[in-house]
């Protein structure tokens, strides 16, 4: 097993969302949000860009701007389930030795970001590659809605092999200013690997946490992240849509 040789970028989209209905279709600067994302994944130049929609007008809203759109089943309980039949549809041949999963509420994401997620893949001992930015609000390390990452890696190192991920403070340090990591939803896969983690069962970890990526650590699979320097704005709330609006207006 080496590095990516062939990429492609698939991007979960569902209109249900409790907190933002509709989310993907969400207007910023005159064109939907999924479109935005769209753009930036494209513009990462890691290889073609498809959209797993859930709903035909998520579908209807990215060909119409120019992209690809798989529609896919409404009731896949997660976005890499989603990504796994898109994929499986629109590439049965497996031309396509690896995947990236990006979130499609992540707008303002930088592409650079895009392309980092696939650094830790250089290692052929790796199975799924993340990101990770150092925590730098205060209010941050406690936060259970922030999911932070213990990792094997220096403070000082780009990269490194994850141990676990929680909704808690971790790893413990008795040094107020010790490195934290946020960790970011956006995830590379090794084709097989993906196959491999839709098929397990939710782990208890993963039930616990409430954390997606902990069914893969329980089976022993192999994660690794990269760290960037900023975490990318995640549109959740009106009031993240409304940020998003100013930023990209303002561009």
């Amino acid at each position: 097993m080496t590095g990516p040789k062939s990429t492609i970028v698939v991007i979960p989209a569902r209109l249900a969302s409790t907190r933002l209905p509709d989310k993907p279709l969400a207007d910023i600067a005159g064109e939907p949000m999924i479109v935005h994302v769209w753009r930036r994944a494209m513009e990462a130049g890691c290889g073609p860009v498809v959209v797993a929609c859930a709903e035909d007008a998520i579908a209807d809203a990215v060909i119409a701007a120019g992209g690809d759109a798989v529609l896919t089943d409404p009731d896949h309980p997660s976005g890499s389930d989603r990504i796994f039949e898109a994929l499986e549809r629109h590439d049965p041949d497996w031309r396509y030795d690896t995947v990236i999963n990006l979130q499609g509420d992540l707008p303002t994401l930088e592409p650079a970001a895009v392309r980092a997620v696939l650094e830790p893949l250089a290692d052929p001992a790796v199975d799924i590659a993340t990101l990770v930015a150092r925590i730098s609000e205060p209010d941050e390390r406690t936060n259970p809605n922030v999911v932070k990452a213990a990792l094997a890696m220096a403070p000082d190192a780009r990269t490194g092999r994850a141990l676990y991920f929680s909704r808690a403070t971790i790893p413990w340090s008795d040094d107020p200013d010790a490195a934290l990591y946020h960790h970011i939803g956006i995830y590379a896969y090794r084709r097989d690997a993906l196959a491999r983690f839709v098929a397990l069962p939710p782990g208890h970890l993963e039930r616990r946490e409430r954390l997606e990526q902990l069914r893969a650590l329980e089976n022993g699979m192999v994660i690794a992240a990269a760290c960037v320097d900023t975490v990318p704005l995640g549109v959740d709330t009106p009031a993240d849509l409304e940020r998003a609006r100013q930023i990209l207006s303002a561009n």
